[in-house]
Formats: C-alpha cells, structure tokens, sequence
C-alpha cells in the first residue's frame, strides 16, 4: 500500500512579540510549481538483532514544503523511521531518497539536506555555544560563515548566551541550541523528535511559531510528538503508526472530517433516570446525573437524525433549556485509531 501524503523564533524581549528567523535561505515553492515528494519512502524494514520487527513495509512521502506530524504510542517506530531516513540506523530492506538521493547508496548528499533535532539533549557540556554550533556547520562540509551562525543565534535569543558553556544553560536554552546545530549547515529538511518534550508552556509556544517560520520560508518539516495538541495546531498532514506500520496519512482537515464525530448535548429542564425504551435505537447517552443528554452523529452524512430525535423527544415530553455541539478531537481520533488494530 503507497500512502502519499512539511528557524526559529526568537523573543524580541524589548517588544514582547515574536519575530520569525530570518536566516534560513531555502526558496518557497512558486504556486505553478508542481507539489513533489523530497522524501519517498517504499517498502521500508527493519527487524532488530531481537527479532523484533521496529518496521513493516513502509511506503510513505512527504511533500516539499509541508508540515508533516508523526503519531504513535511508545515503541510505535516513530524514532527507528526518522533513525533510518537521517541516516543513524541502517533499513533492513526497502528504499529511502531523500531529495533525489538514495540515504544509503549517496549517504553525504541526502544526509547534507536533513537537519535533525532528537529528542535527548545531546551537546559538549563543556564547550560554549559559539563553538559548537560553528563545528557542526562545519562536520557538512560548509564553508565558516560567522554572519549567518551570529543571525541564528541571535534569531533563537542565543546571541547573549554564544560565549557560555552548554553546562550552564537551562534546558529551554540548551533546546535552543540542540535547534541552532541542526540549522547550522541550512537544511532544506528539519526532523524535530519530541520538539517540546520537557519545556514550558512559553518555550513550547515559541517552538510553534518557529516552525511555522521555518514552513513559510520553504523548510520541510517532519516532526513527531505525544502533544496531540502540537499536531493539531501546526500540521499540514498527520501520519499515524502503529506497531510499525503506517495505518493512515491524512490531510488534517480531512482527518477530522472524515474520521471525527459530532456530539449535540441537550441540557434538560427535568433530570432523567434512565433513557426511554422508544428513544434506544438512537446513540444517546445520559450524563451530569441525568440532566444532560448526548447523542453522537455523522456529520457527514445528510441526514444527520437530529430532526427526528428532537420530534421524538418533544412527543415524550422531554424538554430541554439549552443544547451545543461539539467536535471530537485531533486526540480522540488517534486514540480510537490505535485502539482500533
């Protein structure tokens, strides 16, 4: 099965309002330019010295420019998949091209283009920032370029911080600087594996509007995350795995179209104590004690029955003071999905 299917902020702490990273230098695609997959992943495995199968035939692609979210409960895969197409974990079989590369058989041309930010905070404790975001531009094989690291820096609100060891900062900062070395060597594509795991609400929101930044200026982002907030906030398209398949890709407006429910909540005039025989054909649910009643429906659908129900409850006598709707969430969805295999 071929399923097809995406820097930074820093505070401008004088003004109290965000500004986006203007040092990331690849072009955004022209509206006549066709939509193509700058990651193409077919039939891709990996199968541990355990034996456990980490993947099953995976066929995925992402498309230049988007934001791409990864969903999946622990051991799902989500970090053997970003592993093998960044190049760290060698596939047991299958085939990944990273903007026309093969990751394996042209591994410098396809790595140069992946920036990576991995969940664990890996940095020299010892060496300052300046030093080792300059030595990561140079481990690609870019050219020094003093103006462009001192734009990054300053961009992620690291400028003040350039002369500090690493051991030294928070670890809000030191996630600044896990993003800095990944943006060293100007990727077109950024990996970013739990981005916001461990940070603060504030930290978060600016991580968001980071990559945001990053998508408007032509950056491919994939990233992973336990936030299902996250994903619904930012992605383009979400991808969900589980037990080492990709089980669906998905617009995300789609997704929650297609897959997510409506729920219309009568908040009644007298409490029930248990639903009427005639009203049990219909997906109703008694809660707050009986003061409310939740039926569940399909919005897609054309008739949705709540006409019908409402007549039905009027001819039993049961009124209601008020009623709202509401839409499941991008959470719910993925919960009912995994659950579902």
């Amino acid at each position: 099965m071929t399923v097809v299917s995406s820097t930074a902020v820093g505070r401008n702490r004088r003004h109290g309002r965000t500004r986006f990273l203007s040092t990331i230098r690849p072009s955004i695609p022209r509206r006549d330019e066709p939509v193509y997959p700058v990651i193409a992943i077919e039939q891709l495995t990996k199968t541990y010295a355990s034996g456990h199968p980490a993947l099953k035939r995976i066929d995925l692609e992402i498309r230049k420019g988007e934001i791409f979210a990864l969903l999946g409960p622990n051991g799902a895969g989500k970090t053997t998949l970003i592993s093998i197409i960044c190049g760290i974990v060698n596939p047991g079989g299958g085939r990944v091209v990273v903007d026309g590369h093969d990751i394996v058989q042209d591994y410098r041309a396809a790595r140069s283009k992946i920036g990576l930010v991995p969940q664990e905070l890996f940095n020299e404790g010892f060496e300052s920032v300046w030093a080792t975001v300059r030595f990561s531009r140079g481990l690609f094989g870019k050219a020094p370029d003093d103006s462009f690291l001192e734009k990054l820096l300053r961009d992620l609100s690291l400028w003040d911080k350039r002369n500090a060891r690493i051991l030294e900062l928070s670890g809000g900062m030191k996630r600044r600087v896990m993003i800095a070395k990944a943006l060293s060597h100007e990727p077109s594509i950024l990996f970013l594996d739990e981005p916001t795991a461990g940070v603060d609400v504030e930290l978060r929101r600016d991580m968001w509007e980071m990559v945001r930044g990053l998508r408007e200026r032509g950056v491919t982002i994939i990233l992973t995350t336990h936030y299902i907030e996250e994903a619904e906030e930012m992605a383009d398209r979400i991808g969900v795995i589980s037990k080492g398949e990709i089980i669906l890709v998905e617009d995300k407006h789609v997704l929650m179209h297609k897959l997510g429910k409506k729920q219309l909540t009568l908040h009644l005039q007298r409490p029930l104590t248990a639903i009427p025989e005639e009203l049990a054909g219909y997906p109703l649910e008694l809660t707050d004690a009986g003061n409310q009643l939740v039926f569940t429906f399909d919005a897609q659908h054309e008739d949705t029955g709540i006409a019908e129900l409402l007549k039905r409850l009027a001819a039993h006598g049961i009124d209601f003071k008020d009623l709202q709707s509401s839409q499941s969430s991008l959470e719910e969805i993925f919960v009912n999905l995994v659950h579902g295999r």
